[in-house]
């Protein structure tokens, strides 16, 4: 007790807590710009705690960290743009109730969903962290690859009406995620001779083109005047509280709490992330749903599946940085940056030589989580009001910070040119009806499978049977095939069903 009353106390102080909303708010803002993230906002910060106490300064980043991961549902509703990689599903029934008219609610559903996503995820990171990183700790090439095909055979139930097109849209984001140095033997592969190539696309560019220049080039084609969109208009009179009831709330916690535990467990896993467990949530929430035929037309389901597990990603990140010293995500590397920055060594010790500043990180998170809940409520009306921007005024903004955004991860003017490549990517997937999320999966996953896959098969002397042998590969690569299976059987039943439905059309 005595070390939670001083981590009570330091956290509450009046500096901290201005520190924390400061953070918050800053983090929203680069949550919401495409092009900037939580990566950006945590190193941007990371010089200014410098003088602080370890306590104020990890709470700082931490609320930044928290901020900039809900911020990203911000454009993905109101612009499908996804301002972060962890909010692309978010853009999937989030955008299409903004179309409805329904914008308010859905941004209403993703900041109570993010909000109650970190709270189960900084409980999971108080209450099973050891446990939990003591599992993921034992994870090799084997598993890693064997969960990468898994979620790639999840493809199937994002291809929407077409599964050639699904499937095709993720062949061709594994083609582009081949681009550069090869992993293991260094080969140099798909570059014709550009040295800007060698390192690959940059995963944020590639999101940035795909939906938001996409988006904007979408968008110009279908103007005809300098008048306000009649779509966007939305009136934020009939709005109460965050939009929608508390009966919707009650029917959704069983899905936020599987995606919130898919978030965790995701999270922990080193080097995958919130842009991956925000599409596989989304993917599993849509299998089991009773209405997953109406997932991306606009439902709140979608958006509370996205939200609840990105958001969990946080606390199942920070279990194996504060247990075992092992960043999960590139914010959690500078994280680490920051704890050795005020001489502190994360791991299994830091609970006991450090135990104050334990408990100040999880109080820290958990005010972090209420100040985003305010902040994102009372900001919610200022959000929607930027659907009454005239879309000739908005689009050349969104232009710019796309740009600015793109330069500046890298300061190269190559990444400028990435986000107009796949701008047009992402607008002939638009123009040939291909979904977008395959793509997305394919760029991200196929990669960590070929990564390990190659290290797997160098420790198993080049004999794929280590993956089968393995136990919680051989498991994860069985449940592989049966989705296979079970999408097949999914896809021809509803193409059966369909026909026999324009039979009877006919027949009437």
């Amino acid at each position: 007790m005595e070390h939670v009353i001083q981590a009570l106390g330091s956290v509450f102080a009046i500096q901290t807590l201005l520190f924390i909303f400061i953070g918050v708010a800053v983090g929203i803002l680069f949550g919401a710009v495409p092009g900037l993230t939580a990566v950006m906002a945590v190193a941007l910060f990371l010089p200014v705690t410098y003088g602080m106490s370890p306590g104020v300064g990890i709470s700082i980043l931490i609320a930044l960290y928290i901020g900039a991961t809900s911020g990203g549902l911000i454009s993905a509703i109101l612009l499908k743009i996804p301002g972060t990689p962890s909010s692309v599903a978010t853009c999937f029934d989030g955008h299409p109730m903004m179309e409805k008219g329904e914008g308010p609610k859905a941004l209403g559903v993703g900041i109570v969903f993010s909000f109650v996503g970190t709270i189960l995820s900084i409980l999971a990171l108080m209450l099973v962290a050891p446990n939990l990183a003591k599992v993921a700790i034992k994870f090799g090439p084997h598993e890693y690859f064997a969960i990468a095909i898994f979620s790639l055979t999840l493809i199937a139930a994002l291809s929407g009406k077409s599964m050639i097109k699904g499937i095709f849209a993720g062949v061709l984001g594994i083609a582009f995620g081949t681009v550069g140095i090869a992993p293991v033997d260094a080969a140099v592969r798909f570059t014709f001779g550009t040295n800007e190539l060698k390192g690959g696309f940059n995963t944020l560019t590639v999101l940035v083109g795909l939906f938001a220049i996409s988006e904007v080039i979408k968008t110009a084609e279908k103007i005809k005047s300098a008048s306000k969109d009649e779509v966007a208009q939305v009136s934020m009179k009939s709005i109460k509280g965050f939009g929608f009831s508390w009966k919707e709330f009650r029917e959704q916690l069983p899905n936020c709490g599987l995606s919130s535990l898919l978030g965790v467990c995701i999270g922990i896993l080193p080097g995958i992330g919130a842009a991956t467990s925000n599409i596989v949530a989304y993917t599993v929430s849509k299998k089991r749903s009773k209405r997953g035929h109406l997932y991306g037309t606009g439902v709140i389901d979608g958006i509370v599946a996205s939200e609840s597990a990105n958001n969990a990603g946080i606390g199942g990140a920070l279990i194996p940085l504060m247990t075992l010293g092992i960043p999960g995500d590139a914010v959690t590397a500078i994280l680490l940056g920051g704890f050795m920055l005020h001489g502190i060594q994360p791991g299994p010790l830091l609970f006991t030589n450090n135990a104050t500043l334990v408990y100040t990180i999880f109080i820290a998170m958990i005010v972090s989580s209420v100040a985003m809940l305010i902040l994102e409520f009372y900001g919610l009306r200022i959000f929607s009001q930027l659907l009454n921007v005239p879309k000739h005024l908005l689009l050349p903004i969104i232009l710019v910070l796309c740009v600015v955004g793109a330069f500046g991860i890298n300061s190269r003017v190559f990444d400028v040119w990435t986000i107009l490549v796949f701008g047009l990517v992402g607008y002939l997937f638009v123009k040939f009806k291909a979904p977008h999320a395959p793509f997305i999966m394919g760029f991200i996953l196929g990669p960590m499978a070929e990564t390990n896959l190659r290290r797997g098969l160098m420790f198993s002397e080049g004999k794929f049977s280590g993956f089968l042998t393995n136990p919680i590969s051989g498991t994860f690569l069985v449940l592989a095939l049966a989705s296979i299976v079970w999408s097949a059987a999914s896809h021809y039943r509803n193409s059966r069903r369909d026909q026999e439905m324009l039979v009877v059309e006919d027949e009437e």
